[in-house]
């Protein structure tokens, strides 16, 4: 690797050590970081802004720019508030139970849908249910990214590094449920005992809230019904988008950008009325992080990164399962898991190729996806959702520090990868 290369880790790592100690401001730090990449020409203004390995995955931009105005309309039909009250009734308003309501319904839907669309669906209701009910909701919102992140680890389509290995490795919808939704199940399960004890300070709600809420009428709480059976279908069009991806050709982006100028037309708001639901900071966020990952990419730091994990075993099956597992999930939890798993998979390829035995049951493709996937939830800047839920709260007053996610991320990736350790070995090993 060349000079400048050592200088783009060096940014990147000073980058993440601001982010982690929070000395200075994410974004500050992300967006300083990506101008100093730019202004060294470690990275020119075609790779960063145009280039799909190496710049700014507008993709992903534009699916969130799209949701937040979609979820921005919602939100003024009163369905938010009304789905908090049915929620906590259905729990009976003991916090334990809305605690596993809310994450059972992330990670279901997590793997039907990107889990970044999840988490900006699901976390206007949790922020109206912990207020109706007097909870802290920042435990809440780690929960749900959490889920989230497992949940999407099910298929092909619930979380982006999966649908990168199902391109490169030819697997289909099917393949993914196969091998991947019984030990998702299993985590999800161990994730929801886990939750019990991780979160246990803040399962404590107020009696007398309580019982208020369960004397409400939640058909009271929709303002604008007409706007929201329009907007019920657009949202329904835009998830059936979603999920015939592969068969239509259209990107998720596109359907969340058509659905969010569908959604403005009918709902007669000006556009300036939703862009205040916009979360400005966390795109500018994702942009200088995608500049100072897409600078390890195109320096070869990855890559390098990835042929050594790849080596380390001289090819032996148990040994380098879990390289593979536990080294993806150790990398995924310092850079987005993206652009690792893009760098990853002529790795994984070639190491087949030349060790067939690697290949058997697509063993090593299932090994990088979950330590991918899952390692993500380690840190704050690990997977999408995590920077999503962390910008939702700032935007509702609320401070999720990097060590304190540390503090709920770590145990869950911990834990996730005890079980997955035995099923790999036991099953490709």
């Amino acid at each position: 690797m060349t000079a400048l290369g050592w200088i783009a880790v060096a940014i990147f790592v000073g980058v993440y050590v601001l982010v982690a100690t929070e000395r200075i401001h994410r974004v500050a730090a992300a967006l300083g970081g990506a101008a100093l990449i730019l202004a060294l020409g470690i990275v020119k203004s075609e790779d960063a802004f145009y280039s799909r390995e190496t710049g700014i995955d507008w993709d992903v931009i534009f699916l969130l720019l799209g949701m937040m105005l979609v979820v921005g309309v919602i939100r003024r039909t009163g369905v938010f508030e009304y789905l908090a009250i049915r929620a906590a009734k259905i729990a009976k308003g003991r916090p334990y139970r809305v605690l596993v309501l809310l994450i059972l319904v992330t990670a279901l839907a997590s793997a039907l849908l990107d889990n970044v669309t999840t988490i900006l669906l699901v976390a206007p209701v949790t922020l109206l249910v912990c207020d109706r009910l007097g909870l802290r909701p920042i435990p809440f919102l780690i929960a749900e990214a959490l889920a989230s992140n497992i949940g999407g680890t099910a298929t092909l389509v619930g979380d982006p590094p999966n649908i990168i290995i199902a391109s490169r490795a030819d697997l289909s919808f099917i393949d993914f449920l196969v091998h991947l939704a019984p030990i998702v199940l299993v985590i999800l399960a161990a994730f929801l005992v886990l939750s019990r004890f991780m979160f246990r300070n803040s399962l404590q709600g107020d009696p007398s809230r309580t019982t208020a809420l369960m004397a409400l009428d939640e058909r009271e709480a929709i303002t604008d019904s007409r706007l929201l059976v329009r907007s019920g279908i657009v949202l329904g069009a835009i998830l059936l988008g979603f999920l015939l991806q592969r068969q239509t050709g259209i990107a998720p982006s596109v359907v969340a950008l058509v659905g969010a100028g569908i959604m403005l037309l009918i709902s007669a708001l000006k556009p300036r009325e939703l862009l205040v639901d916009v979360e400005w900071e966390t795109l500018l966020f994702f942009m200088g992080l995608f500049i100072l990952v897409g600078a390890l990419v195109h320096v070869g730091a990855l890559e390098l990164l990835a042929g050594q994990l790849g080596n380390l075993t001289g090819g032996a099956t148990g040994p380098t399962l879990m390289v593979m597992l536990v080294g993806s999930a150790v990398v995924s939890a310092i850079v987005d898991n993206i652009p690792y798993v893009t760098a990853m998979t002529p790795v994984v390829s070639s190491l087949i190729d030349t060790h067939p035995d690697l290949g058997a049951n697509g063993g090593l493709w299932w090994a990088l996806a979950l330590g991918a996937d899952l390692g993500g939830n380690a840190t704050i800047i690990g997977a999408s959702a995590n920077v999503v839920v962390v910008g939702i709260a700032v935007r509702n007053g609320l401070h999720i520090s990097f060590a304190n996610w540390l503090t709920f991320g770590i145990p869950t990736a911990a834990l996730s990868l005890a079980i997955c350790i035995p099923y790999v070995l036991l099953r490709y090993g």
